[in-house]
């Protein structure tokens, strides 16, 4: 089952990694997704926090879940698991079209971690906001496989991650009022 799960990974990879190099304006756009829609989600983040909440200890208690959320996700889950486990990149394992360079562990995504998080826990916040955020994440994920920098795989992995833990640590926040706001 294992090696039909890696058949499909590998399949996905090269479906999307194929439209890598096509022409100037898809691998700009490619790079643009991959590498820095984060900065345009980032300041959203900011935006959303801030106008998040009638009070400015609501916006906090916004800033501080999702800030833990990512925090955790990111350094507490994905970068552990990367200690112990290292995929090589599609660019180091296969001959492929690249259009960034990496060479630490593929598994899970960093990117796909942090922005699922974030993703996850503004949705738990405010569902509009949250389903624009999610857009980000999907279309910064498949930049990242475009790019041949990721696996299929490796975005999953990192999503359930990003999206397990903010839920987690919404939900602790929330029932144990750990800060100051009881929504």
């Amino acid at each position: 089952m294992f090696t039909a799960v890696q058949a499909i990974d590998l399949k996905l990879f090269h479906l999307l990694n194929g439209l890598a190099g096509q022409s100037f304006f898809m691998d700009w756009l490619i790079i643009f997704f991959a590498s820095h829609l984060e900065y345009g989600l980032g300041i959203a983040f900011l935006v959303f926090a801030w106008l998040h909440g009638a009070t400015f200890k609501q916006r906090i208690y916004v800033f501080g879940v999702t800030v833990v959320s990512v925090i955790v996700a990111n350094f507490g889950i994905t970068k552990v698991i990367r200690t112990f486990y290292h995929r090589p990149r599609p660019l180091e394992a296969l001959s492929i079209t690249h259009l960034l360079t990496r060479t630490d562990a593929s598994f899970p995504s960093g990117h796909a971690t942090v922005f699922f998080a974030l993703a996850m826990a503004i949705y738990l916040h405010n569902r509009k906001w949250g389903v624009w955020f999610f857009v980000g994440a999907i279309l910064i994920s498949l930049g990242r496989v475009t790019a041949g920098i990721h696996y299929p795989l490796d975005i999953l992995g990192g999503a359930v991650i990003g999206m397990a833990v903010a839920a987690f640590i919404f939900h602790l926040a929330k029932r144990k009022k750990l800060l100051l706001v009881n929504f």
